[in-house]
């Protein structure tokens, strides 16, 4: 090891920049035999450290977001989901949505694959540098009681409204109660305009109603979601139960009927 080398590893040490250390020689021997000039020999020194700190930074922020499971776009079978093409979230996996504070609702009978749509746009959305919160509508309600108890409801929303992105799953699987639903209310109307929900429900708008209690409310907080949102319909049978004989789910032909 030359003196040169030897002071970049000391350099690169102090500065707490590993991934400078490990590529400057090896990046050395290839830019002189490339012709590189100083300046891109330098970018590329430097692109190595900045790539590795951005994908350490991504898997904390997914750590970070709650996710039961890790999901990707690349996972999901398309061919098994009829109302859903690749090239509607595609888009919406490069994050453009989140920096204008655009909603995305994904709509569907259990079991079409919402919740994994919803985990896969988080994941992606970490990976583009912003802070995720997922949890299911009760969840969120439990934890937005919790902070209205402790007299802390105004801090809880104003802290959560530094998430780029706030994931909802299974609005609509259980009723709730009025206080629950003007909580519910209050985190949609804090975010809107301001930063990003997904939400995922196996019922449609029109029903959303009888979830909440209150058609005014439930009506109020669909015009903010909506307002600036991206709005998609899955359909067909759960792909839980393709190989295992059932054709439909109760709650699937229920919604059919009416």
């Amino acid at each position: 090891m030359d003196d040169a080398t030897k002071q970049i590893v000391h350099l690169a040490t102090a500065l707490k920049t590993p991934r400078i250390r490990d590529a400057a020689g090896r990046l050395a021997d290839h830019a002189r035999d490339a012709s590189w000039s100083y300046e891109e020999y330098l970018a590329a020194v430097l692109d190595r450290e900045v790539a590795a700190r951005n994908a350490s930074g991504a898997q904390l922020r997914i750590r970070a977001a709650g996710f039961p499971a890790h999901k990707t776009i690349e996972d999901f079978s398309f061919e098994h989901q009829p109302g859903l093409r690749r090239d509607q979230i595609t888009p919406l996996a490069a994050g453009g949505y989140l920096t204008e504070a655009r909603n995305v609702v994904l709509l569907g009978p259990p079991g079409t694959g919402k919740t994994h749509i919803a985990i896969a746009l988080g994941v992606a959305a970490a990976g583009h540098g912003h802070r995720v919160l997922f949890a299911t509508a009760t969840e969120w309600v439990t934890r937005l009681q919790d902070a209205h108890r402790a007299g802390k409801l105004p801090d809880e929303l104003k802290r959560l409204r530094r998430y780029g992105l706030i994931i909802v799953d299974e609005v609509g699987y259980l009723p709730f109660e009025q206080d629950a639903a003007n909580l519910f209310f209050q985190l949609v109307s804090s975010r809107y305009e301001h930063a990003s929900l997904i939400l995922t429900s196996n019922l449609t708008f029109a029903k959303w109603g009888d979830v909440f209690g209150d058609q005014a409310v439930a009506a109020a907080m669909i015009d903010r979601i909506v307002h600036h949102a991206d709005v998609l319909t899955l359909k067909g049978a759960s792909y839980r139960l393709k190989n295992a004989g059932i054709d439909t789910l109760p709650s699937v032909k229920a919604e059919t009927r009416s």
